[in-house]
């Protein structure tokens, strides 16, 4: 602990973003970072607690008191070897990240967690800017092969340790380029996508190889990678989404919040899009039907389009403003929360049920709807009812489902697998695997593993680096017998 009194002399401070009228008329990152002496300011603010449950509130377990001492201390290169001991891409985090860590940390008692998300960004961004990170090729090379399908956060992260325990890795994506929905996902105002080339540099100087445009169980099918490598890695996202069966569903500018982010990350990096899977809000009143990350995207997107007005709806109830600290700390509590891309401009509406879809001309024109109430019921459970007399009309030209995903797509790798070798999924349809014991990560065929929200669900980025990590453990323990890599 380098400054014990340093909580009680330093405020809280984190980092600010671009005025909304700079930052929506292009789709650059926006955030303004601190500066050393305000990051190493903010790192004596630590109390390097006894019990430090910034550790429980992170999935890859970062050990953050250390790192936030040594950047107190001026010593960036040691915090960036202790950041990199557990997160294999923390510039990811620390910039899309909730930050569980900081709903968990002591400090959150009194609202004021020490600022672990941007002092993490901090010292990745300086390590790269100061070229601190260099590839770390294995010593030896152990003759075993192992192929991973799927380039998100955790295919990444497993082909990265297994690259450099010395299997020889080669990484599977279906689309045109690495990354999954980091990188046509996530609006690269949230994401610079050089952020993903310049690790990919690192990777395949590590022995990384990479595929696109190869989409198994389509083009390639699962038994050739099964015949041609010791263990196969299934890291390939959970991207069904949650649809709504409501009338007028069929409608022309009724789509998935996905369509429309994927073709215009596409078209701002300059990837081919054809006009007929582009989506503009140019001009038009948008109706976003989910709260969460994805339908922020779309409200950031929208924007930018030069949307005439954004309305997100939600059908659970407006969150309260503060949480009650002794029923939620240290755990990620229900609160109010405004995005950056909501502080850009959109409407906010809470206990929405959507009725129909009505048109014109084949095309959307509005959304019905009508309020409902949640009660909580004898046993504690909350209970949706209607709300009489409350129904309602939103004008929409475009409408995007931004509702969630309720598990992987079964049609292709996953339908060969189960047809042929008897993969199970488990209730949720998710690929059944454990994560602790003798068969830790191992799916019910022999040989291939999965990972990352393939196989937990839809999740947070930094869930699927820890399974990506733990996942790599797991095979090179199957392929070797023993293992020296971090769990």
């Amino acid at each position: 602990m380098g400054k014990p009194t340093g909580f009680m002399e330093v405020n809280r401070r984190d980092r600010n973003y671009q005025p909304v009228g700079a930052r929506v008329v292009n789709y650059q990152e926006f955030v303004i970072p601190l500066t050393e002496a305000d990051v190493r300011q903010q790192g004596s603010r630590c109390m390097d607690c006894g019990i430090p449950f910034c550790h429980q509130g992170c999935p890859v377990n970062n050990i953050i008191p250390d790192w936030n001492d040594l950047i107190y201390r001026g010593d960036w290169q040691a915090a960036l070897a202790v950041l990199h001991s557990t997160n294999n891409f923390p510039e990811f985090t620390g910039r899309i990240c909730p930050a569980p860590c900081e709903a968990s940390c002591t400090l959150n008692i009194d609202d004021q967690p020490v600022t672990i998300k941007t002092i993490e960004c901090a010292i990745i961004d300086r390590a790269w800017a100061e070229g601190w990170i260099t590839p770390q090729v294995p010593e030896r090379r152990t003759g075993k092969r192992v192929a991973v399908v799927g380039s998100g956060p955790a295919g990444l992260a497993t082909a990265q340790q297994l690259a450099r325990a010395g299997h020889q890795v080669s990484l599977f994506e279906k689309a045109d380029r690495i990354g999954g929905l980091l990188r046509y996902g996530i609006p690269d105002f949230k994401l610079d996508k050089r952020l993903i080339d310049r690790r990919m540099a690192q990777m395949r100087t590590e022995g990384v190889e990479f595929h696109t445009n190869a989409h198994i169980g389509v083009k390639i099918p699962v038994s050739q990678l099964r015949a041609e490598y010791d263990a196969l890695v299934l890291a390939g996202g959970s991207e069904q989404p949650r649809d709504l069966p409501v009338p007028g569903r069929e409608l022309t500018g009724v789509h998935f919040a996905m369509d429309f982010l994927r073709g215009n990350s596409k078209r701002v990096q300059g990837s081919p899009v054809a006009e007929a899977d582009f989506i503009s809000a140019q001009g038009k009143h948008v109706v976003v039907i989910g709260g969460g990350d994805t339908g922020s995207d779309c409200i950031g997107t929208s924007n930018r389009h030069g949307a005439i007005a954004v309305t997100q709806i939600e059908i659970l109830p407006r969150p309260p403003e503060k949480e009650n600290k002794g029923l939620t700390w240290p755990h990620w509590p229900n609160r109010f929360r405004t995005s950056s891309s909501q502080e850009e401009g959109a409407t906010r509406m809470w206990n929405i049920a959507t009725d129909s879809f009505i048109g014109s001309d084949g095309r959307v024109t509005g959304v019905n709807y009508h309020l409902v109430e949640w009660q909580q019921d004898a046993s504690g459970r909350w209970q949706m009812r209607d709300v009489p007399n409350s129904a309602g009309v939103l004008q929409a030209d475009l409408v995007l489902l931004a509702m969630g995903f309720v598990h992987p797509v079964h049609n292709g790798m996953l339908a060969e697998l189960r047809d042929t070798a008897g993969l199970e999924l488990d209730a949720r349809g998710n690929v059944k695997g454990d994560t602790e014991g003798a068969n830790a990560y191992h799916t019910s065929v022999e040989g291939v593993f999965a990972a990352g929200d393939m196989r937990r669900g839809q999740s947070l980025v930094v869930w699927a680096i820890r399974e990506g990590r733990q996942c790599a453990r797991a095979v090179d323990e199957w392929l070797m017998g023993r293992s020296n890599l971090p769990r």
